[in-house]
């Protein structure tokens, strides 16, 4: 009797002290991401909302500090956050949507759309507007942006700006950050699709996933939940006005961490392109020598602790923020921020570490 009892009750009381240990590691967690971010992200200044996800379910989800100085008001983690470069994520799986569609091919080159860009001999394709190879010169280093920085431009008015200044380098010679390749991307994509970029992200992407809090920018429209940004010289000010025609598909997208979860959610569960045409996004691609540039379309392609890490992050005037996936263990992390002043970069991937320690350890 006491031997059935015995061998009824092991398993339970396994089970039992499993759960109990899982608990306590859940719960340790807890404390040492609060621990980090309590101390870059004081109450009583800007802050930011992080949110962590392990095999599609959220493990940590909080605010920190205020969304907006002036009123006083503490930050939640359902308030909109201006994305920045995290824009480039959504402008390439765009182009890869109509790649699929048979609309454009990645080796288009891009006089095929834009008949009078000015190539200087080269041939500059599709391909390397979404790897920063391009060599075309970024428009936030030519003069005079300042000047237009807040009117409303068209996006052959962007192109214009900047079309007849030189190639930094040839097409693929070398990888150089490229603001003014996603801003052509983006006009391909108007193109292509006959739609307006803006419709096409929130109404190919936006609507279809779900990701209701998410939208194109805008400064003069009532947006429910909008973080204020913020800069800080002597102290914090408000941030900086700029035109988003002019980041256009660079970076002028609006979203909250759980709508960017959703995204990655949709990227990893094939949901708006095929497995094959996903893989397109997260190769790392080399240059015409045969080096690699750790960068695939509108993601960083990097390693962390011996495996695949994709991230992007993101700045623009009052914003920053940064995305880390751990495509083999299935680990999201995404930190978005109200101040350029206070940049998640680093304690993203610090997070996404200690998950990935976590796990291993479980």
């Amino acid at each position: 009797m006491k031997y059935i009892f015995r061998t009824r009750l092991l398993p339970l009381f396994l089970i039992f002290v499993l759960g109990i240990q899982q608990y306590l590691t859940a719960q340790d967690l807890e404390s040492k991401i609060d621990q980090v971010l309590e101390t870059k992200f004081k109450s009583n200044g800007p802050g930011a909302v992080f949110l962590a996800t392990k095999n599609g379910k959220i493990i940590y989800n909080k605010a920190f500090g205020l969304s907006n100085l002036e009123l006083q008001v503490p930050m939640q983690t359902d308030n909109v956050f201006e994305i920045g470069s995290m824009t480039k994520q959504f402008t390439a799986v765009a182009i890869l949507m109509l790649m699929e569609e048979g609309k454009l091919n990645l080796e288009d080159s891009i006089t095929k759309f834009i008949p009078d860009y000015p190539t200087y001999g080269h041939r500059i394709t599709i391909h390397h507007l979404l790897t920063h190879t391009s060599g075309i010169k970024d428009f936030t280093k030519v003069k005079g942006l300042n000047a237009i920085a807040h009117n409303h431009m068209e996006p052959m008015e962007i192109i214009n700006f900047f079309k007849d200044e030189p190639m930094d380098f040839a097409p693929g010679a070398e990888f150089k950050y490229n603001n003014s390749g996603y801003v052509l991307l983006g006009y391909i994509i108007e193109k292509a699709s006959e739609m307006s970029y803006e419709d096409f992200v929130e109404q190919r992407i936006f609507k279809k996933l779900g990701m209701s809090s998410s939208r194109y920018a805008s400064h003069s429209e009532v947006v429910p939940k909008r973080a204020s940004g913020y800069h800080k010289k002597e102290d914090y000010i408000n941030a900086r006005h700029i035109s988003f025609s002019i980041p256009y598909a660079s970076g002028s997208l609006m979203s909250t961490v759980a709508d960017m979860f959703t995204w990655e959610e949709a990227m990893k569960n094939h949901v708006l392109l095929n497995k094959e045409t996903t893989q397109l996004a997260f190769t790392n691609y080399t240059l015409n020598n045969g080096d690699p540039i750790h960068y695939g379309y509108g993601w960083h392609v990097k390693e962390m602790e011996d495996m695949f890490s994709y991230e992007h992050g993101g700045s623009i005037f009052g914003f920053k923020s940064m995305g880390v996936y751990l495509p083999q263990e299935d680990i999201y992390v995404i930190g978005l921020s109200n101040c350029d002043c206070n940049s998640p970069t680093e304690v993203t991937r610090e997070i996404a570490k200690m998950v990935l320690e976590t796990n291993q350890t479980d």
